[in-house]
């Protein structure tokens, strides 16, 4: 369930950036090129995820 959310999430947020800041720069917009970046931002997620510890870090004394 987590890897459908971040996809949905990442695609909805990419994708709105995607049309925001064509409209902006008056190029065409690409729905499939914003669909590519997406996945690639959720893979990005997915390995800072595996990356980052679960357990707080120990207290120095």
């Amino acid at each position: 369930m987590q890897f459908i959310g971040t996809f949905f999430w990442s695609f909805l947020l990419v994708s709105l950036l995607n049309y925001v800041v064509s409209a902006v720069q008056n190029v065409p917009f690409d729905f499939m090129l914003g669909v590519y970046i997406s996945l690639g931002v959720s893979v990005l997620v997915f390995i800072i995820s595996s990356i980052i510890p679960d357990s707080p870090a120990p207290e120095k004394h």
